[in-house]
């Protein structure tokens, strides 16, 4: 929380705070059970059941029980993984209750027992996602990623072998087939998506499809924990979607990482990774930030994307209708952290405000915020302002963030770094990148004023039925095991 409120305008954060809620499995479980309740299962059918142990338990042996007892019914196998843990330690697969064994909190999902396989091997699909802001919500997704591969072929007799059924790098790169030339596959574990892509081309698989239906996975994700999620100024966050395809070419949301891998344990990591790194920086638009770190009154102020302009430094008011989250009175304070505050300071010495002085230029009212001690930056005044207003957080003094009311009230002085300076939105695709939301003037419009999620599902609705045609493919296991 403090590094989120002394940020400089010119810095970048990678984490946004509370992000926690999507990427713990349990967390993750409760926000789309939750969001299926209130939207229905239509949206968010992209998960498996799942039951969190203990507090779940009566009610998976309930589920359990009652499958047992309808005869003729197929029995579910269930997969166990460990709330708070990563890498594939821990996790479990079984169908007898009796091979169900834990020792701290875990969740236990349905298991995807038919997926889609490739040459006879279980395969899932990394996604990066990098999320600009939450208030607004502005997501990119990167048009490359990695295919993780298990490295002996799917079988469900042997619910115990790791590397048929978990399709880690962390455990697979350890496996007795990680270096041989498998069928399709090849060596190691990993195809880039761009070879998977052509893959299905080859297959008469329409990708395309089935990568929008994981663009609104992605945003139904996020849909469910932005409301609440504290505003900060010059974050983003790098996430690691993890989904799985079945053999009726549906997807499945496995789990959302915090911090995914960014370390190369093959010529395929390098091919995607080193890359990725080069479009977020591109991305962040640290070349747009870079002006206010100067004291000169007028620059040229350069861009990563080829533009100049002149840039006025002692011109503080910036007009950015995008990033206006809510709505805004006179007496509400335009920033979201303390180090990008334009309050009315008072001095140390003669105990006038800030007011009563010649207009000073952006810079140095920076430069003085950071030089002036903490307990001097808020008169009276400005204490009751921060009560009384629908501020964004409470007093430097305070500890804890506000209700998500009271979180995207304000429009910030600083320029968003995604923003374009042409019309003030978000840049469509940064290198890679691809901008997947806002897709839309009007889920724009629905997310200025503190993101209207039933507005903003309605048009999610509206894209699917436009996106949704009748297919009739051929028998996609058939096409992937040749």
């Amino acid at each position: 929380m403090t590094d989120h409120r002394s940020i400089k305008p010119w810095q970048r954060l990678n984490h946004h705070p509370e992000t926690v809620r999507i990427t713990r499995k349990d967390y993750l479980a409760r926000h789309l059970k939750r969001m299926k309740g209130i939207y229905g299962t239509t949206l968010y059918e992209f998960s498996p059941a799942a039951f969190i142990m203990p507090n779940d338990y009566i009610k998976f042996i309930t589920e359990y029980t009652k499958e047992r007892q309808i005869p003729g019914r197929k029995l579910s196998y269930w997969i166990c993984k460990p709330v708070a843990r990563s890498r594939g330690r821990g996790i479990i697969i079984f169908k007898d209750i009796k091979d169900f064994v834990y020792d701290c909190m875990v969740i236990v999902q349905k298991y995807i027992s038919n997926p889609l396989l490739i040459s006879g091997y279980k395969w899932d699909l990394r996604f990066y996602v990098c999320v600009a802001s939450f208030c607004p919500l502005t997501v990119y997704v990167y048009e490359e990623g990695l295919v993780r591969f298990a490295t002996e072929k799917f079988d469900l007799e042997a619910l115990d072998n790791v590397y048929a059924h978990l399709t880690n790098t962390s455990i697979n790169k350890f496996g007795p087939s990680y270096r041989k030339d498998k069928d399709v596959i090849g060596s190691g574990c990993k195809w880039t998506f761009s070879r998977f892509r052509a893959y299905l081309r080859s297959r008469h698989v329409n990708d395309v499809r089935l990568w929008q239906r994981i663009n609104h996975i992605i945003t139904l994700t996020l849909l469910a924990i932005t409301p609440s999620v504290p505003f900060t100024s010059n974050c983003f966050e790098l996430f690691g979607f993890d989904i799985l395809v079945d053999d009726k070419m549906k997807p499945w949301l496995l789990e959302v990482n915090h911090s995914p891998g960014l370390h190369l344990d093959c010529a395929t990591d390098a091919a995607v990774k080193r890359r990725l790194l080069h479009d977020i920086v591109d991305l962040l638009n640290y070349k747009e930030a870079d002006v206010l770190r100067t004291s000169k009154g007028v620059i040229r102020k350069v861009s990563s994307f080829g533009r100049t302009q002149s840039l006025l430094t002692t011109k503080t008011d910036v007009s950015l209708d995008f990033m206006a989250c809510g709505k805004r009175t006179k007496s509400a304070v335009t920033s979201p952290s303390p180090s990008l505050l334009q309050v009315n300071k008072r001095s140390p010495k003669s105990g006038r405000t800030g007011s009563a002085y010649p207009k000073k230029t952006l810079t140095s009212q920076l430069r003085e915020r950071m030089n002036t001690p903490k307990t001097s930056l808020l008169p009276s005044k400005s204490k009751q302002l921060f009560r009384t207003s629908s501020s964004l957080y409470e007093p430097v003094q305070s500890t804890r963030w506000l209700n998500s009311t009271e979180l995207c009230t304000h429009k910030p002085s600083i320029p968003p770094f995604f923003l374009s300076d042409k019309d003030k939105k978000p840049f469509p695709r940064v290198g890679d990148f691809v901008l997947i939301f806002p897709f839309s003037d009007a889920v724009l419009e629905a997310s200025k004023n503190g993101i209207h999620v039933k507005s903003v599902i309605k048009e999610i609705h509206k894209l699917m039925s436009k996106e949704l045609q009748p297919e009739h493919q051929k028998s996609n296991k058939s096409l992937f095991n040749q």
